[in-house]
């Protein structure tokens, strides 16, 4: 919609994980040096906790794309799998030719003959689990099992875990202490700060073909920062949102107010201690209306 309007060639602030958007913030740049030491070294559990909306996923998406030809790589979105299920996805990631109506047993042979055989060869197999925390017990404990294949020198089967701070809590639980235990590695992303915000928005317009100066201002940074809590999901929501107000009555610079507009439009945004929520309600909308009312009638039509 406001595409042309800001020189861009495409929507810098979608929600999808698209690694080519992928900024190198202090946090997710050392989870990912974590995560590919780790991985070089052989490492047979890696976990990586962080809070919703932090860039997990992409993070993930990051690493399968950073690993050499040395890796194969396996990688699970969904954690609502049974065990059965959970081996089933593995062998098909990994190219294993099941029946379908394999047995578990079958299964369980069929991986380990593929690890084998790719051990052999020289490569390394990383399987990527998402959203962890969500993972049924059973199916965790069937996971553990699989890093359990192994040679005299190396594991078979490396996993690195993603999930919220949850993932932690049920760790903790005496009844996962022995999955607790493999973990080698782990980090847990933080937020952005201030500074790194007014960097991601710029990172994102300019991967999105924006060539011109600093579209959001520093007080607009500043309210981003606040109402997002350095979250890169709200960020992107609020920015987007902060453009679409601002292209409404066709203003260039995106400012504080365009944010509190976007602010008050979007569930988990922070309010500020002192707002007139009855000076804003409505006006993302009425400011889009308006100015999209005026571009038809200047065009000689109307919608």
């Amino acid at each position: 919609m406001y595409l042309e309007f800001f020189g861009l060639k495409e929507y810098p602030f979608a929600l999808t994980p698209d690694t080519g958007y992928f900024y190198k913030y202090v946090s997710h740049q050392e989870a990912l040096n974590v995560l590919l030491v780790a991985l070089h070294s052989g490492e047979g559990f890696i976990k990586v906790t962080g809070e919703v909306g932090l860039g997990k996923t992409l993070l993930c998406r990051k690493l399968l794309g950073a690993l050499s030809s040395h890796f194969v790589t396996a990688y699970l979105p969904n954690p609502h799998l049974s065990p059965g299920s959970m081996r089933l996805a593995i062998a098909d990631e990994l190219g294993c030719q099941a029946a379908r109506r394999a047995t578990q047993e079958e299964l369980l042979r069929l991986i380990t003959a593929k690890l084998i055989e790719i051990a052999r060869s020289g490569k390394r197999v990383v399987v990527c689990l998402d959203e962890v925390q969500a993972m049924p017990d059973q199916t965790l404990e069937a996971v553990r099992l699989l890093t359990n294949l192994e040679t005299e020198k190396s594991k078979l089967l490396q996993v690195v875990m993603f999930g919220q701070p949850e993932l932690d809590e049920r760790l903790n639980e005496p009844g996962r202490r022995q999955l607790k235990q493999r973990i080698t590695f782990s980090y847990r992303l933080a937020p952005m700060t201030c500074a790194a915000v007014g960097e991601y928005l710029q990172h994102r317009m300019h991967v999105a073909g924006y060539r011109g100066p600093d579209l959001f201002s520093p007080r607009a940074v500043r309210a981003l920062y606040r109402a997002s809590g350095g979250v890169p999901r709200l960020i992107n929501i609020l920015a987007h949102k902060a453009l679409l107000a601002a292209f409404g009555p066709g203003q260039r610079l995106i400012t504080h107010r365009h944010v509190r507009m976007a602010m008050l439009d979007t569930e988990g945004a922070r309010r500020p201690a002192i707002w007139w929520p009855w000076l804003y309600t409505g006006l993302l909308g009425s400011a889009l209306l308006a100015g999209i009312l005026v571009r038809t009638s200047l065009q000689g039509g109307w919608i």
